[in-house]
């Protein structure tokens, strides 16, 4: 019997997906959740999170599970992946850019006061607001693995001083680095912009709460670009009312997609896309894919292979 890939993502992706990896290895038998065929004939599995970690128990010869995207929290809750099963993340240079980019786009939003402007706009109302300093606007990430390093690079470029924290100490060229608990609190009390990109853990889940919010010095802004279960949307929201936050731009929510109820939808210092920060693009991201998936049947140690313990 020939072994098989499962994919099961949305149905347009799937069909993309199955085209890009049969370009770099025509020989994969690639199955489209929920054709699946003989359960004992799937070998890997693509997955997004729309599929139930439960449904993989079915296949008794499943060596790896793949994220196609750099988050992989939607694979870990429970009931988890099937026990011993390796599971990678994707690491692609156009998922980074594409986060450097929608990172950038909204630090240079609020720095320039796009808000405020906007609302004269609809209002009819001609005035010039004072100049901002790029250099005294400092920007603090949360999170200095792929995604976030390479984003305080592209706003370090443009001129204004970067922090960062991380879980355990890093070193990155012209960025001033923090760890630790009482890290996380220093870099918080100097950042004028916040960004958020750190993965989603028990340790992470809900780190944007009211405690967070109040260090930030009055007047700052919050950008999430990681997953909604970090930020407390009550405390968030409540921070920007009472006017200690200037504003907020998020493009991750819990649960996804938003309900059309929610205060987010029509908050006027609040900037929203629909999880459209950094979308995989599968020409780009199935080398990896498929690379792994070679690595799996010879034996060979899998690329971003994701550590249980720390959850990424």
């Amino acid at each position: 019997m020939s072994m098989a890939v499962l994919l099961s993502m949305k149905p347009h992706l799937m069909a993309a997906w199955r085209d890009a990896m049969l370009a770099l290895d025509p020989t994969l038998d690639i199955r489209m959740f929920p054709d699946t065929g003989a359960p004992e004939a799937i070998e890997a599995a693509v997955c997004w999170s729309s599929h139930d970690m439960a449904e993989l128990r079915r296949y008794p010869n499943l060596k790896l599970i793949c994220s196609m995207g750099a988050g992989v929290d939607h694979l870990l809750r429970p009931p988890g992946p099937p026990p011993g099963i390796p599971v990678a993340r994707l690491v692609d240079t156009m998922l980074t850019t594409q986060m450097g980019e929608w990172v950038l786009l909204n630090v240079l939003r609020f720095h320039r006061q796009d808000l405020d402007y906007r609302a004269q706009q609809q209002a009819r109302v001609w005035d010039e607001l004072d100049a901002p300093v790029t250099a005294t606007r400092s920007v603090g990430i949360l999170g200095l693995g792929a995604l976030g390093s390479h984003a305080a690079g592209m706003i370090r470029a443009v001129g204004f001083p970067v922090c960062g924290w991380s879980r355990r100490a890093k070193s990155l060229p012209g960025v001033t680095c923090f760890d630790g608990d009482a890290g996380l609190d220093a870099m918080v009390a100097q950042t004028d912009i916040l960004v958020c990109l750190l993965p989603l853990t028990p340790a992470t889940r809900g780190v944007i709460d009211a405690r967070l919010l109040a260090r930030l010095p009055t007047g700052a802004f919050v950008i999430n670009g990681a997953r909604g279960g970090h930020v407390v949307d009550a405390d968030l929201l409540a921070a920007i009312d009472a006017g200690h936050i200037a504003g907020a731009a998020l493009d991750v929510f819990e649960p996804e997609p938003l309900p059309t109820d929610h205060r987010y939808w029509s908050h006027p210092r609040v900037v929203m896309t629909p999880h459209a920060a950094s979308i995989t693009i599968p020409a780009s991201a199935a080398p990896q894919v498929v690379e792994n998936i070679r690595r799996a049947r010879t034996g060979e140690p899998l690329l971003n292979l994701v550590d249980f313990s720390t959850g990424y």
